[in-house]
């Protein structure tokens, strides 16, 4: 069965949530290119435009670093759509304190309302990636994700090209037309908001703490008690650094280094469009890369491809244009503009892979009861790299005098640096790239039933078929919530795999003839999974399929399920006989090279079968069997 994101759009649960926060971050950058646009207006010199566009920024982050601790709190202990409606109620306020600000042409009114649109942001930030775990199924977890990045990246790009003609559309009515949209949109953003349904709070009984230095603290400790999300956590705000640096620069680069024209901002908002476009792209395709899953193995690839494509930016140019004076004909029609245009796109497309799995990796694997807090806590670490980023890179080029190919290229470089140190911190990010590249390139899987019998939480045992070595990484492909694999230890043991199966907590097992110690630890490890409220799923054939049929299922399911009665999920893999992968033909071909040959079908199709779950008191051995052969059938 076909499923699609954009399902998500045409639902109650959703659509409004995403239409109030493309509308938040629209309505956002309108007003701050707004301002600016006020500026030439007036007639402001330069100095003081220089002075008004580097103090904007700052009062807009400021919130986030003293209001974010309190921000977290009141996201757990509210009901969420109570709280949104508050935080777009704040907003009609905030904008009709700018409206009035446009119309008396008053800087300092002005920049008090864009703090406070900023405390505004501040507040609604624990809640925008909070909700979705609360609406969503783990499985919608990524396309939903995918289109709130779409839907923010979007927004923010045709914000600023809204904000930035305003005056330019309205001449001399530009104050007013400012102060109307500005007005309007907020408004519309509180009767959307009124639409989302009702959604329970994290924590309802939480005790708000007001000193934000201390809760600052415990929420950033919140924050790192998990390592993979820790180090999801540090991925986003290296998203927010890398995109801060590139997106500051691409004013005087579209001027410098692209040839635009002198006042001209069509080749600078042609680059963010590129970059807007790609960002989307990007956060689309992670459903269909992912299959549905929370595949952080996409966040590799993501990294790798931001290094790629901004590298090749460097050496398509690295000195000033050519020309100077050209629209985006001109552009394109010169010296490698399409290479430069593809890479913009191909940097976004990459960052798009790379923030929306971390996102969905924090909803899924922080408890409900801390999420706001936690993404509070993101939301500081955030502004304290975006802080950095500027920083930083006006020191690169103020005080080294650095050309800003030069600042990509060094970006290039450290992304890279930072990337390998995540992955080599916690081995998850890496062993998914690895296991979802073999998995995508040689096999189109079909699920049937995962989302529908595989519970979104809690327990459970899954019992499978065991066709070939690959079964593990193809089932951890199709699941939507993380899977501890009990698997024979020569398995376990084999080169490469073994570092797969090690960093996804795979489970190895041995007989009692073999090892009768390493057998127990793994029973005990087992219940101590299920303790926890995993998802266990072994293999209960106890070795690969010799002639493509199941043999009995061994009595070692009924002492897993004596132990701990959890509900237990039959699954059947369907096509994986003739893969290069299992056994078949080993005794007339008469060896590993044979059985390790180049398969028949390239990427052929496996079917991925899951069951209703049976209760755990219910399930024996002999009739779990006789269910996962129903659900296998003919299709070996």
């Amino acid at each position: 069965m076909r499923h699609s994101q954009f399902a998500l759009l045409t639902q109650r649960r959703f659509l409004p949530y995403f239409g109030v926060q493309a509308l938040g971050a629209f309505n956002d950058n309108v007003y701050r290119q707004a301002i600016i646009g006020l500026l030439f207006h007036l007639g402001v010199d330069s100095d003081q435009r220089t002075l008004y566009t580097n103090l904007a920024p700052a009062l807009f982050i400021a919130p986030y670093f003293l209001f974010s601790a309190i921000a977290g709190q009141f996201a757990e202990k509210l009901e969420k759509q109570r709280l949104i409606r508050i935080t777009t109620a704040m907003e009609i306020v905030i904008m009709s304190l700018a409206g009035v600000g446009f119309l008396m042409g008053s800087m300092p009114l002005l920049l008090v309302a864009l703090f406070a649109t900023g405390m505004q942001s501040t507040l609604f930030g624990p809640v925008k990636y909070s909700i979705l775990p609360a609406v969503l199924k783990p499985e919608e977890l990524t396309g939903g994700n995918g289109l709130v990045e779409m839907g923010t990246s979007l927004s923010i790009l045709a914000g600023m090209i809204y904000g930035g003609l305003v005056f330019q559309v309205a001449g001399s009515w530009g104050p007013e037309a400012a102060a109307a949209s500005v007005v309007a949109l907020a408004v519309i953003g509180n009767l959307v908001a009124r639409m989302i349904p009702r959604v329970d709070a994290g924590a309802p009984d939480l005790q708000v703490n007001w000193n934000p230095v201390p809760e600052s603290v415990r929420i950033w400790k919140l924050t790192r008690r998990t390592p993979a999300v820790r180090n999801a956590i540090l991925g986003v705000s290296w998203f927010w650094f890398v995109g801060t640096v590139l997106t500051a620069q691409l004013p005087n680069y579209a001027e410098l280094h692209l040839g635009a024209a002198e006042r001209s901002t069509s080749l600078y908002i042609f680059g963010l469009a590129l970059f807007s476009i790609g960002v989307g792209t990007g956060s689309l395709l992670c459903e269909k890369l992912s299959a549905r899953t929370v595949e952080i193995g996409l966040v590799p690839l993501g990294a790798l491809g931001i290094s790629a494509f901004m590298l090749d930016l460097y050496f398509a140019r690295s000195g000033l244009a050519p020309q100077a004076g050209l629209d985006i004909a001109g552009f394109l029609a010169g010296d490698n503009g399409w290479r430069i245009a593809f890479d913009l796109t191909g940097i976004g497309f990459s960052c798009g892979l790379f923030i929306v799995p971390l996102f969905a990796l924090v909803q899924s694997r922080t408890p409900n009861h801390e999420m706001a807090r936690v993404f509070a806590g993101l939301n500081i670490q955030n502004s304290a790299f975006i802080v950095a980023a500027a920083v930083i890179g006006l020191a690169l080029q103020q005080v080294l005098g650095w050309s800003i190919p030069q600042v990509f290229l060094a970006l290039a470089i450290a992304n890279l640096v930072v990337a390998t140190w995540i992955f080599t911190i916690v081995p998850e990010f890496a062993m998914r790239f690895v296991s979802w590249l073999l998995v995508r390139t040689l096999y189109r899987l079909e699920l049937h039933g995962i989302e529908r019998h595989v519970p979104d939480e809690g327990p459970a045992l899954l019992v499978c078929n065991h066709v070939s070595y690959m079964d593990a990484l193809i089932l951890a492909a199709s699941i939507p919530r993380p899977v501890r694999f009990v698997m024979y230890y020569r398995i376990f043991q084999i080169p490469v795999m073994r570092w797969i199966f090690r960093a996804a907590g795979a489970i190895p097992i041995a007989s009692p003839r073999e090892d009768l110690a390493m057998m127990e630890r793994a029973f005990d490890a087992i219940d101590a999974a299920l303790a926890d409220g995993e998802l266990v799923l072994i293999f209960p054939e106890g070795r690969l399929t010799r002639d493509g049929a199941i043999a009995p299922f061994k009595s070692g399911v009924e002492r897993i399920l004596a132990r701990r009665p959890v509900p237990v999920v039959p699954m059947a893999l369907r096509g994986m006989w003739a893969s290069m992968w299992s056994r078949r033909g080993a005794a007339a071909e008469g060896g590993l090279l044979d059985r390790m040959r180049v398969p028949r079908r390239f990427r052929a199709h496996v079917a991925v079968m899951a069951q209703a779950p049976v209760a755990g008191q219910d399930a024996t051995a002999a009739s779990l069997e006789a269910q996962v052969r129903t659900l296998r059938g003919e299709a070996a």
